[in-house]
């Protein structure tokens, strides 16, 4: 694990005749993840901002690569979802939420699912009712008994398929009878003007916030980047608010590399819960600041808990002069 690049977000969102005539940019920041050689161990053990990370460190229980990267590009869709949600919201222009199914995020090697469903698809049918939301899910099975047979239609890879699943108690569950996987809602969000992402190969959903103040300035006649090079990271909540994110040291030590000049931090308030579990734990923003005084940056690290925090600061500078 190691510092990875600042991408422009303006090469990823593209909102309909939006602003994009702007001197300044949004860039998002990422970490490089990739499978360890003999080479790159070495390397990173006399490299300052180099990790060696064991999979079990970053998978869930159970959780094999396919599955790791599911929920990885999951909660990437669900970052660009709070994106838009939280621009559209700030700007009162119109948007319209709908529910699409549930998408299968980790199935249980033990389960009734097991060698049946898969991460990523999506079920849209048990026993010829539609399935919306994880309501629909839980009322469609509240009545049925272990060893009972359900039909399920399951979208996967753009195809329908048509699948039979015989239920069995939940391992770890108390007796429940179930599927045998997690699962999350999918949902859309369609607005006018319409606004479209395309993360790539980009997972995690660190980049909600940098997402969400570049459809603002797509959405704005202003340039809100008064013409700097901003970056930073952060996990976007529905309510603007601004969450904790992981390798925050190492997009810093990127975003300098790459010319920076601005870097949002979240400024998480860490629980007494999770101080006594980690006493080391120091919020986003601190090990932020403390990474810029190593590297002896000038580029500005600025706190943020919520979007609001990183649109007054933004207004709050003069124009970059040319």
């Amino acid at each position: 694990m190691k510092p990875g690049s600042a991408y422009d977000v303006s090469e990823y969102v593209k909102v309909e005749n939006g602003d994009v005539d702007d001197e300044g940019t949004f860039s998002l920041m990422t970490v490089s993840m990739s499978n360890a050689t003999p080479l790159t161990l070495l390397i990173a053990k006399f490299s300052k901002y180099q990790d060696i990370v064991k999979k079990k460190e970053i998978h869930q229980k159970e959780e094999d690569d396919r599955e790791y990267n599911v929920r990885q590009l999951t909660l990437m869709k669900d970052s660009q979802f709070n994106a838009i949600y939280v621009a559209f919201n700030k700007t009162g222009l119109p948007y319209e939420v709908e529910y699409d199914g549930i998408i299968v995020l980790n199935v249980l090697s033990d389960g009734a699912s097991a060698g049946i469903l898969q991460p990523g698809d999506k079920i849209v049918e048990i026993d010829g009712k539609v399935i919306k939301k994880p309501e629909d899910l839980a009322h469609a099975l509240v009545e049925k008994k272990e060893n009972d047979v359900v039909q399920l239609v399951v979208q996967r890879d753009e195809k329908l398929l048509d699948e039979s699943v015989t239920l069995k108690e939940i391992p770890d569950s108390d007796g429940k009878i179930g599927l045998g996987v997690t699962y999350k809602e999918n949902v859309t969000i369609k607005t006018d003007p319409v606004v479209k992402i395309n993360s790539k190969d980009i997972g995690g959903p660190s980049a909600g916030l940098m997402f969400t103040l570049e459809i603002l300035n797509q959405l704005m006649d202003e340039d809100i980047t008064k013409g700097y090079s901003v970056a930073g990271t952060g996990v976007i909540n529905e309510d603007g608010t601004v969450g904790r994110i992981g390798g925050i040291e190492k997009k810093v030590v990127a975003a300098d590399r790459d010319g920076v000049e601005i870097f949002f931090a979240p400024d998480d308030e860490i629980s007494e819960e999770a101080k006594k579990k980690d006493p080391g734990l120091i919020s986003n923003y601190e090990a932020a600041v403390t990474t810029a005084k190593k590297i002896n940056t000038d580029m500005k690290i600025v706190p943020v808990k919520t979007v609001d925090d990183a649109l007054n600061y933004l207004e709050s500078l003069p124009e970059k002069k040319k």
